[in-house]
């Protein structure tokens, strides 16, 4: 009779544990099917029923960081806020999702990450590296204003300043001028700035980084 009451108990263990695994598999598969979808309703009602914010998919990758590649920004805003959320999550270029949103001038994404201790000063390339790469002049105000450091250096020494005067905007190029950029910096292959704007033919960057250089000089030449 013991043994018998133990097989019972075994087979009620099994069961119940094969419906909660049946159950996570439908879990999963809708998570993942309304992050690529933005359906922020069925997002938000899994995490509510205990769905893990941070479960990753068989590539390795989580919910947020696929959110903003997609991009699914209803549900990247929603997973940025949620408690317990990982927020400094790497792809495997170590791209974190705040250079990823900074890239693409999700602002309101930005912030949330930042404000949920995204790591605004990340080793290597950094947020601002990527903002400033693609001319956003609210981001890359927004990062400086959160204690980004405006001359970090990229592996190869490269400075935000040098990326925007390659790839971004004039008015990227300005506000960090006028934020105190160092014009004079050159990266492990001895370039400057100017040299990025150069050689990327950015006619109005070049002309306003001479323009910071020719003050500089001028200042100089006073003391």
């Amino acid at each position: 009779m013991q043994y018998i009451r133990y097989i019972k108990k075994y087979l009620v263990f099994i069961g119940f544990l094969s419906s909660h695994l049946y159950s996570f598999a439908g879990s999963y598969e809708d998570f993942f099917k309304a992050v690529q979808f933005d359906d922020v309703r069925t997002v938000q009602s899994l995490l509510q029923r205990g769905f893990d914010p941070n479960t990753v998919n068989p590539a390795g990758m989580p919910g947020l960081m696929i959110a903003v590649r997609e991009p699914s920004l209803k549900v990247a805003q929603l997973l940025a806020s949620w408690p317990k959320v990982k927020t400094e999550v790497r792809n495997d270029k170590d791209e974190s999702v705040l250079m990823l949103a900074a890239l693409k001038g999700y602002l309101p994404l930005v912030k949330q990450l930042v404000e949920n201790n995204a790591d605004v000063n990340k080793t290597g390339w950094t947020p601002l590296h990527y903002a400033a790469s693609g001319g956003h002049v609210s981001i890359v105000e927004f990062l400086l204003e959160n204690s980004a450091y405006i001359d970090a250096e990229s592996p190869n020494g490269s400075t935000p300043l040098m990326m925007a005067a390659m790839y971004g905007s004039p008015e990227s190029v300005k506000v960090l001028i006028q934020a105190g950029a160092d014009l004079n910096i050159k990266n492990q292959l001895g370039l400057t700035a100017l040299d990025f704007a150069v050689r990327g033919n950015r006619q109005n960057a070049k002309e306003l980084i001479e323009t910071g250089l020719a003050r500089l000089a001028a200042r100089k030449a006073k003391s």
